[in-house]
């Protein structure tokens, strides 16, 4: 490798908003993130699926099918 062509690469640690810290090396340097995969909901399996508008009755309906009731 040529000297004096490559960035320097220190240690970093990037923080989440939820406190998780992550050692790693860096160019940019430390800094803060929003969300991480300890608090992202698809990560976590909080994630919930939202039928906005009843959009698939909407599709049922416009192509003929049928809607089902989920039986109690």
């Amino acid at each position: 490798m040529k000297e004096g062509i490559h960035p320097k690469y220190p240690e970093a640690v990037i923080t989440c908003a939820c406190g998780h810290k992550v050692e790693t090396h860096s160019t940019r340097g430390s800094y803060s993130v929003e969300i991480c995969s300890n608090c992202h909901p698809f990560y976590t399996g909080k994630q919930k699926l939202m039928d906005t508008e009843g959009r698939v009755q909407r599709f049922n309906r416009k192509y003929g099918r049928e809607t089902t009731q989920p039986q109690s």
